[in-house]
């Protein structure tokens, strides 16, 4: 496990915020290596809000928090994929906001790891306050960051969780070998899931910090440079999520660098 120290940038990971109007919903599910062709939407039945109770919750950071849910009865979805999500309570059941699915597509409980928001006064600052035997409603499964094949990961923050079940996957079906993790946040604090990540990747798990003095790292941002010496080879799949700002600007770079749009998994 190797540790990088970047330039101060904002690290608020959100993959879905932009596309919560386009949530849709597979009627199956397809062997991981065929569940995409290209980096689009599934089309297909809107599904009906269910309930999942929440088993157990605790803090894995300061500001993260993982809920452990039942599962409701013939939900389904892909390594990297999530959902709309409002708490089940009086005055709260119409504001839904997308999250993403952090357990095994095969577990027979859900797992949702939540970047609380307490000043923003919304969904994830309320569900800062439930417990176990409280109720979410889920619908309408979706995402377009689905794995294609081996390639390097960048990840912002919260932008982590749609790559934890696809590692988890991966893992389970030892077919983790060939990936790469780059991850960014401010501090070591804000880290999410940072044993098993190291566990699962290896040394092919690079953290960087934007906000944290580190004796020996200098302050830098993800630049053309960085991405030189860290990626040898751009003719592979490059999965990008964080920040507006984050993907963006690595899209454009990883593009400069020669990899092709088809090798860019985002979402969008």
């Amino acid at each position: 496990m190797t540790l990088y120290k970047l330039g101060r940038r904002h690290m608020v990971g959100r993959c879905f915020a932009s596309m919560v109007k386009c949530c849709v919903a597979r009627s199956e599910v397809v062997p991981l290596h065929r569940s995409i062709t290209h980096v689009g939407f599934y089309i297909g039945p809107v599904m009906e809000p269910v309930i999942a109770e929440i088993k157990s919750s605790e803090y894995v950071t300061h500001d993260v928090k993982r809920f452990v849910l039942t599962r409701p009865k013939g939900l389904k979805f892909v390594p990297g994929q999530g959902c709309m999500v409002a708490v089940d309570e009086d005055g709260w059941r119409n504001r839904w906001r997308p999250l993403t699915f952090t357990s095994l597509p095969t577990a027979r409980s859900l797992e949702l790891v939540v970047k609380i928001y307490a000043s923003h006064q919304g969904v994830t600052n309320r569900m800062s306050t439930l417990r176990k035997g409280d109720r979410l409603l889920l619908k309408d499964v979706f995402g377009t960051i689905k794995y294609q094949g081996p390639g390097t990961f960048f990840a912002a923050g919260a932008g982590i969780t749609p790559f934890l079940s696809i590692f988890r996957y991966l893992h389970k079906n030892k077919a983790i070998k060939g990936n790469t993790l780059v991850y960014s946040n401010k501090t070591s604090h804000d880290v999410i899931m940072d044993d098993e990540l190291a566990k699962l990747l290896g040394k092919g798990y690079l953290k960087f910090y934007t906000r944290e003095s580190v004796i020996g790292f200098r302050d830098r941002r993800i630049d053309r440079d960085l991405l030189v010496a860290l990626v040898q080879n751009f003719d592979q799949h490059f999965y990008l999520c964080g920040p507006e700002a984050f993907v963006h600007d690595l899209e454009r770079m990883l593009r400069d660098l020669g990899a092709s749009s088809a090798s860019l998994v985002f979402e969008s």
